[in-house]
């Protein structure tokens, strides 16, 4: 699918690739505004990038990848482009790992995960994942 000229909505790709941008400067502890300081921006300059509102040109995903620690490749990592399998885009069911990312992405999913990676006890661990499912509607695992 090619986006019209003009178009005010935000291509999924730059919407993507800003997401990711995101998941990284968070799990780092990083703010919008050290990030703009890295990159010669500013903070609302690294949200429009976030949001996927402006697109990032190869120089800068290049630099992105220098201040984040990561390959350029990790910005489009999980990309599913609707159209590769035949499915037309907004008719096909998101897979769950979709969601975890979406989820882990967001400030509640990267503060759970992060206390929890901090739990050294495997019960206590294995405790709270069947705490979660029970609290979810499923059965824990070995029922």
């Amino acid at each position: 699918m090619v986006e019209e000229r003009g178009s005010r909505r935000a291509n999924p790709v730059d919407v993507h690739v800003g997401g990711r941008v995101r998941l990284r400067r968070m799990l780092l502890g990083m703010s919008q505004e050290k990030l703009g300081e890295h990159l010669g921006l500013t903070f609302q300059q690294v949200q429009k990038y976030e949001k996927g509102i402006n697109r990032i040109g190869a120089s800068r995903l290049f630099d992105l990848s220098q201040v984040l620690g990561v390959p350029v490749q990790f910005f489009y990592e999980e990309l599913v482009m609707s159209g590769m399998d035949g499915a037309a885009a907004g008719f096909a069911e998101r897979p769950a790992e979709s969601y975890a990312a979406e989820f882990l992405g967001s400030r509640d999913g990267l503060e759970l995960n992060k206390a929890f990676a901090r739990i050294t006890d495997p019960r206590v661990r294995r405790s709270i994942v069947d705490l979660v499912r029970a609290f979810a509607g499923e059965q824990a695992q070995g029922e």
